[in-house]
């Protein structure tokens, strides 16, 4: 295994990105390039709320700033809003020059021919951690570059936790002792403050569960790498935390959308994505929050990787590849586009833009966070199964159906087991 130990340091890169930026600058058979007097104009979309729509439109201005023969027109939508757009453009043939993208959706439109080979264009990924590249790739061809990366934890509000006299964790946990804590947070709560949320509910959470185990998710021929009974297990997990104070019932979370429980100030944990800090303490008003590891019973292997928080890709039908690979070359690389975005695209994946950018507050929990699970960390998965955006959410869906008690166990893993199956078959 790659040793990951030094993904976050601090030694100095001999390669200078300002320079490759420059000779990125040079026309080239792979595209075409405009003039400061006759600039070219590429498109560019996004997903995010106000704040990432900002710090992306500051990103924007000052890459044109500095490459005054390229113009960029962006746009962004919510999430979910998204995909849907997307998947009308590529039906029409008319996907947007560059994309922010997720890596749930690469497998999709790399195999349909839909993203440029990355590979084919000037990008400089010297300073991107090896083994994290993988990610972005399929079959050999590279699809996405990261921009940044975020790491699976658990998230606890210390000052909730000081209120009900519960001593605050250290991530030293396995589940029945991470279902214990929840469990006690729900009694002292007394229907005011839940454990958290039913962590079952979560894909990623799930993979993660299953590399503690050392099940993989997905075959290299497309197929589920798990069985039903695996599943099954896993749901069984938080059986006897459902319909208690332990975790949140699906009614309640459901009336504080488009907040978190966790937000809301209704549970005092939340397992997800590291990069959610800001967003969290913005919702929640709280004066600090806290991360620590997710449980697993193997002390040694707690299942964690790096994602890749998101990608960015380029369509293979835009008529402007180098200034395509300019642009995400500058939004992946450049430190003062380090200093815009912070964390909260996720930590920067480029060395060269980590090293670039002051992480403070907030910002420095994430980074100390990721420093501090190093030695945990595993090489980043691949892309996922062609239509895994669809098994994600059914997942999600599924869990709360258990929650609503529509469903048994049983005849949960059935449920999506029939989805994944007819989904791969389709695909095949």
């Amino acid at each position: 295994m790659i040793d990951r130990r030094k993904f976050l340091t601090t030694v100095a890169l001999g390669t200078a990105s300002a320079a490759f930026l420059s000779a990125c600058g040079q026309s080239s058979s792979s595209g075409q390039t405009g003039s400061a007097d006759n600039p070219v104009t590429i498109t560019y979309t996004w997903w995010g709320n106000d704040d990432r729509a900002e710090r992306t439109r500051k990103a924007i201005a000052l890459f044109e700033s500095k490459n005054p023969d390229i113009k960029v027109n962006g746009n962004f939508s919510d999430f979910a809003g998204y995909w849907q757009k997307r998947a009308t453009e590529a039906a029409g043939g008319g996907l947007p020059d560059v994309m922010q993208w997720d890596l749930s959706y690469l497998r999709d439109y790399g195999q349909r021919n839909q993203l440029l080979d990355l590979g084919t264009v000037k990008i400089n990924t010297d300073a991107f951690e090896k083994s994290l590249l993988p990610s972005g790739q399929i079959r050999g061809k590279t699809y996405g570059i990261p921009t940044s990366t975020n790491a699976f934890a658990v998230y606890y509000d210390p000052a909730k936790l000081a209120s009900l006299g519960i001593a605050e964790p250290d991530g030293s946990w396995n589940y029945k002792e991470f279902n214990a804590f929840l469990a006690e947070v729900g009694a002292k709560g007394n229907g005011t403050l839940f454990g958290g949320t039913d962590y079952t509910g979560i894909w990623w959470n799930f993979n993660i569960w299953l590399r503690q185990n050392n099940i993989q998710a997905f075959t290299e021929d497309g197929k589920l790498g798990f069985s039903k009974d695996d599943l099954k297990k896993w749901w069984n997990l938080t059986a006897d935390l459902r319909g208690t104070g332990a975790i949140v019932g699906e009614d309640k979370a459901t009336q504080l959308l488009p907040k978190s429980p966790f937000g809301s100030n209704v549970t005092a944990t939340e397992v997800t994505w590291d990069n959610f800090m800001a967003g969290y303490l913005a919702d929640s008003g709280a004066k600090e929050l806290k991360l620590v590891p997710v449980p697993s019973d193997d002390p040694d292997n707690l299942g964690l990787f790096l994602k890749p928080s998101m990608l960015m890709v380029a369509s293979a039908k835009t008529k402007y590849k180098d200034a395509a690979a300019r642009f995400i070359d500058f939004m992946v690389n450049d430190p003062e586009v380090g200093q815009i975005f912070k964390t909260s695209r996720g930590v920067p994946a480029s060395k060269t833009q980590r090293d670039g950018t002051t992480f403070e507050g907030t910002d420095k929990l994430v980074v100390d966070y990721e420093k501090s699970i190093e030695k945990y960390l595993k090489d980043a998965p691949e892309p996922p199964i062609v239509g895994f955006g669809t098994l994600e959410s059914t997942f999600k869906r599924v869990t709360q159906d258990l929650n609503y008690g529509k469903l048994t166990v049983d005849g949960a893993a059935d449920a999506w087991f029939k989805e994944a199956e007819d989904l791969i078959k389709q695909n095949a």
